[in-house]
């Protein structure tokens, strides 16, 4: 979630996210907020959202989960991949 949660932080704005964080209006949000502690858990309906945003965000990079610990390292996978 905290990858999520820096994309969304950091990248909102960016004109090559515009369109996966409008897509993505609430599992962005609910991973910031879990990843800062300001959500305490998710209902089932919350983390499906959070899951299935972080499925579309490998999908759109190109990339498979290996195991991800920083937004960048992910970010330079996908971009070398491409």
């Amino acid at each position: 979630m905290l990858i999520l949660a820096e994309l969304w932080m950091h990248y909102r704005d960016d004109e090559d996210f515009v369109d996966f964080v409008e897509y993505n209006d609430l599992g962005l949000p609910l991973a910031y907020g879990v990843a800062n502690n300001l959500v305490e858990s998710l209902t089932d309906t919350g983390i499906t959202m959070v899951e299935e945003t972080w499925d579309l965000l490998l999908s759109g990079l190109g990339v498979e989960d290996t195991g991800f610990e920083y937004l960048d390292d992910l970010l330079d996978t996908g971009l070398t991949e491409e």
